[in-house]
């Protein structure tokens, strides 16, 4: 990874959003007095996933200057704000986490156990509140270019949500990582006879112009989706052809881990690509050979140099819905 990245993106200042309306720093909630669903749009899991920050950072504007859900009850969060503050342009990977990845601490034995760190302190600070939260969509964008994709983990209401969200074009079906359990699939959400629900949308890679776009559409549809919002407010921001496109699936087959200090790729692979061909070589885990499993074989969200332990790449197939 070259340190010397083109950052066109603005990152907010969230100081403002600190000390909030609720009994956690930097979660905002507004209920409507209606009976209805809690929902959360979800920024910051990653320090220098900026998209999150900057829809959630709009929505809170709206927000203090009147606007109000008009049922149910509409919660905005910034989670791990320590790396978020971390953020330096000259060195801008560096700020993904403080002390190790927030979206790998979702187990209950984690979160219980006696395991300490920056991250690991508020995830159980924040805790409660995903708690109370019924659905949720978590805003998170990508290391490499490629196209936005939605995360839908492996429940059928996943899918469905992801589904009705309607963006962007390409839907993950999948387990997770061998690392940890990611927030999205964290108790209720992850759960298939729970009616929480959860959403992961990488909007695209980290710092291009898109991006909070991207993350501010998908989080306007998310709103409209749960009917929480008044329509003429939702119509009035919305792109409609930002969910033009027809969706496809992509059901992932094999998880790649990195197992060796010395995993290298053998030939280029970006994300969503397709390899025609079974048992093309793509990359070395030490002595192990790691091959696509089977024809069509996409590539999603290839890391370039992961770390022992992490996920190097994920390996699916496409099918419409």
């Amino acid at each position: 990874m070259n340190a010397n990245v083109r950052i066109e993106t603005v990152f907010p200042d969230i100081a403002q959003w600190a000390v909030s309306n609720t009994h956690f720093a930097h979660v905002w909630s507004y209920a409507s007095g209606v009976p209805g669903p809690h929902v959360c749009v979800n920024a910051l899991v990653h320090g220098n996933e900026v998209c999150g920050a900057i829809a959630a950072d709009w929505l809170l504007r709206e927000l203090a200057a009147g606007l109000r859900p008009r049922r149910g009850t509409l919660s905005v969060a910034f989670a791990n704000v320590d790396a978020y503050r971390s953020f330096d342009a000259n060195k801008p990977f560096d700020s993904r986490c403080v002390d190790e990845d927030f979206n790998r601490l979702w187990d209950e034995a984690t979160l219980d156990g006696s395991r300490e760190s920056r991250e690991l302190h508020r995830a159980r600070a924040l805790r409660p509140f995903y708690d109370t939260v019924d659905h949720l969509l978590d805003l998170h964008s990508m290391l490499e270019p490629a196209p936005p994709i939605s995360l839908a983990g492996d429940t059928t209401k996943g899918l469905a949500l992801a589904r009705a969200i309607g963006m962007p074009e390409h839907i993950l079906v999948d387990s997770g990582h061998a690392a940890g359990k990611r927030l999205r699939d964290y108790a209720g959400y992850g759960d298939p006879l729970d009616a929480k629900s959860a959403v992961l949308i990488e909007c695209g890679q980290h710092w291009e112009a898109a991006v909070g776009d991207v993350a501010k559409q998908a989080m306007l549809r998310f709103l409209q989706h749960f009917d929480v919002m008044d329509s003429g407010w939702i119509d009035a921001h919305l792109d409609a052809m930002a969910g033009a496109a027809s969706q496809r699936v992509v059901d992932i087959s094999t998880v790649v881990t990195h197992t060796e200090p010395t995993f290298r790729w053998v030939r280029p692979v970006r994300g969503l690509e397709v390899i025609a061909d079974a048992g093309t070589l793509i990359a070395m885990d030490g002595d192990r050979a790691v091959r696509t499993p089977h024809a069509d074989a996409v590539m999603v969200m290839p890391v370039p140099h992961p770390k022992v332990g992490q996920t190097a790449v994920r390996i699916g197939r496409f099918r419409e819905v």
